[in-house]
């Protein structure tokens, strides 16, 4: 099966919101690496190396999943499934935007603790402790959705989440002992991902 993804004209909408969401984002991505401190990041074990294969494994798999996977596995109403999926990715990555310019000179592609580092807790971070990974959760979920399967969609979004959970118990340890009782107390009245719930 085709995805409506890859047909006319919804290709084009697909594209624009694909090098939007993903391309600039991983520039972004890869400008606060190397803005970070020069060296290796101990503090990150492999963390971002992680996310990158979770990711990219589960947004294969999501891709794949209209040519090779059952018949069972597709979104009966595919025009809708397209555009919430669109909607998803897009609402993502204006969230992962707006995270990046609250954390501004806090923000890096690994995980690093600098000596003059503070809590962050205004924003959209004054409501979860990794909004920028909730807003990876929603790209995932949206780029599976636009795919047409609940298949596809549940894997890119299992991996992703799995990706995530190892980054985030190698970055609350770290900053917990980087930054010491003001994260400690900041954790103590926040979630990590969904306010309120998880």
């Amino acid at each position: 099966m085709r995805p409506l993804a890859f047909t006319f004209p919804y290709v084009f909408v697909f594209a624009v919101v694909v090098v939007w969401s993903f391309i600039k984002e991983d520039r972004l991505v890869r400008r606060g690496a190397k803005a970070s401190l020069s060296g290796k990041a101990p503090a990150d074990r492999g963390s971002l190396y992680v996310v990158i294969a979770t990711q990219g494994i589960g947004f294969l798999a999501a891709f794949m999943m209209p040519w090779i996977g059952p018949a069972w596995a597709r979104i009966p109403n595919e025009l809708l499934a397209f555009w919430l999926g669109i909607a998803l990715m897009a609402a993502g990555a204006a969230l992962r935007r707006l995270c990046f310019r609250t954390l501004g000179e806090s923000f890096t592609g690994e995980v690093r603790i600098r000596p003059e580092q503070h809590v962050v807790s205004h924003g959209p971070y004054r409501w979860v402790r990794h909004p920028g990974y909730s807003a990876g959760i929603l790209m995932a979920a949206g780029a599976g959705l636009t795919q047409g399967t609940w298949l596809g969609t549940a894997v890119a979004v299992i991996l992703t989440v799995a990706g995530y959970a190892y980054r985030v118990a190698v970055e609350e340890r770290a900053l917990a002992e980087g930054l010491g009782a003001p994260y400690r107390e900041y954790m103590s009245r926040t979630k990590r991902f969904v306010p309120f719930v998880i």
